[in-house]
Order: structure tokens, then C-alpha cells, then sequence
């Protein structure tokens, strides 16, 4: 699966656009963060079981599997979010990145 960061964009795009076919409204700033809070409960709530604070339910397996998609869930309702304010995403985590970059170098690490 070799997919870039753009490929994963357009791919959540058309999932997206999708959605709006069938969604009973239409999605600004407010349902994208409100839907991001939701995925990020959704995410506690397996990291919760990996660590054994829950009871764990089934495999192993199924709990990596279900945090994976969680973790996913949590990405692709950023991208929306970003999609929403026409911020270039990919472009805004290398600047992060090398601002964090630069901020260590500074401290001599």
C-alpha cells in the first residue's frame, strides 16, 4: 500500500462527498470539530481497552484493529477540518515539523 499523503486526501474526499449525498446537513467548521471530538472519544475509548482500564471484548487482534481504524477516523476528520479553512495539510505539518526542528537545534539537541 503505497499511498502518499495527497493520495489519502483524495481518498477521503470522495468519501466525504459521498457522505454529503446522505448526511442531513451540510457539514461546516462546527460538525467537523464537533465530529473530531466525537472520533478522539472513540479513540480514548480504545486506548482505554488496549491498556486493559476496560474489560477487554474479543481478540487482541480485534482491539489493534479497531484502534487503527480509530486512529484513521481521527486523521480523516482533520483533513475535513483542513479542507474546510483551504489549509494545504501536508504543507502545514513540514513547516511544524521543521519549526520544531529548528526550536531544538536552538537548545542544542
Amino acid at each position: 500500500m503505497d499511498k502518499t499523503f495527497k493520495d489519502m486526501e483524495e481518498m477521503y474526499r470522495g468519501i466525504a462527498e459521498r457522505f454529503r449525498k446522505i448526511e442531513g446537513k451540510k457539514w461546516n467548521a462546527e460538525g467537523a470539530m464537533i465530529e473530531l471530538s466525537k472520533q478522539v472519544g472513540e479513540l480514548a475509548k480504545q486506548v482505554m481497552i488496549k491498556e486493559r482500564y476496560y474489560a477487554l471484548e474479543g481478540d487482541v487482534e480485534d482491539v489493534d484493529a479497531c484502534l487503527g481504524n480509530e486512529l484513521a477516523d481521527v486523521i480523516a476528520q482533520v483533513m475535513r477540518l483542513a479542507d474546510f479553512y483551504k489549509i494545504d495539510l501536508e504543507k502545514a505539518f513540514v513547516e511544524a515539523r521543521e519549526d520544531e526542528d529548528r526550536y531544538l537545534k536552538s537548545r542544542g539537541v
